[in-house]
């Protein structure tokens, strides 16, 4: 049942993509709105061995 679930929420995952089409660029009136966003996400595992 597990295997299943993983499979069909994969395939959901995988059909999502680019549902409407290639990326376009946002237009310069969008850019307008004054916010802004930046940031850094890092995911993994870190081992000090001294």
């Amino acid at each position: 049942m597990f295997r299943l679930s993983a499979a069909l929420l994969s395939l959901a995952l995988l059909a999502a993509c680019g549902a409407d089409g290639p990326p376009e660029p946002p237009t310069r009136a969008a850019q307008q709105d004054g916010i802004r966003m930046s940031g850094e996400a890092r995911i993994g595992i870190q081992a000090n061995i001294d």
